[in-house]
């Protein structure tokens, strides 16, 4: 016998389906108690026809689902808690030399081998924890960016006791407002500033490495601390309106 689905929540599913690619991944990010075939099955009885809303307009790198759900619930919303700052520094330092969507699906492997990104347990790997990571499938085996961490972990460390925190730190250099662009076609979106080049300046002369004007650029973009949203993407100015935790 088929459960009964209730108006409430297929209503909780239409209220924030307008975030998400379709309403399967909706159900999946939002109603987990609901699986993606029951979600396929409403739609086929009708029971979710009556919410014909329009697909948001996003940038036109959000494609894949992983990068539309990174690009609505992440990408560009001003965040200041340390460890997750860390943890953006990190990945975008990671991927040099590759494509954002490589990293961001081997996130998870990264928190699991990095400790969660905790920079004070990072700050005390031995040569022993390098070799692990080496031997580490799920993250990109390049000795010199797993060194990296290990040396930003401790000059991260180092910032946030002269700071009091990496956020403060950090959001210095926008003067603690996000600068919001207003950007029409992804070409016209650059890859390092005059405000990205005084951070990369900054961060080297404090020891920092794998941290040039354009990786610093986009952790800025990553962190929030500029909105590159293109001016017709929905997500377009919502950093002078909702801050992260």
């Amino acid at each position: 016998m088929q459960k009964a689905t209730s108006d409430s929540s297929i209503d909780r599913i239409v209220q924030r389906v307008r975030f998400i690619a379709s309403p399967q991944e909706a159900t999946r990010l939002c109603c987990p108690e609901f699986s993606i075939p029951e979600a396929s099955r409403m739609l086929a009885e009708g029971q979710l026809a009556r919410t014909t809303l329009p697909v948001p307009k996003r940038c036109a790198w959000a494609r894949d689902p992983l990068m539309v759900e990174y690009h609505d619930r992440e990408w560009g919303v001003p965040l200041h808690d340390d460890k997750r700052l860390f943890e953006l520094l990190t990945l975008e330092g990671a991927q040099a030399g590759l494509s954002w969507s490589t990293i961001l699906g081997r996130r998870e492997n990264y928190r699991r081998a990095f400790d969660g990104f905790d920079p004070e347990k990072i700050a005390k790997y031995t040569e022993g924890d390098v070799r692990r990571l080496m031997g580490d499938e799920g993250i990109v085996r390049n000795r010199l960016k797993i060194l990296s961490v290990i040396n930003n972990a401790k000059r991260f460390l180092e910032v946030k006791k002269e700071f009091g925190s990496f956020d403060e730190y950090v959001w210095r250099f926008v003067d603690y407002t996000p600068i919001v662009n207003r950007f029409r076609e992804l070409r016209s979106i650059p890859s390092s500033t005059p405000v990205s080049d005084r951070m990369s300046r900054d961060m080297k002369k404090r020891g920092f490495s794998f941290i040039g004007s354009t990786i610093c650029y986009a952790f800025m973009q990553a962190a929030g601390l500029v909105d590159d949203h293109t001016v017709d993407c929905f997500r377009y100015g919502m950093s002078r309106r909702k801050k992260s935790d």
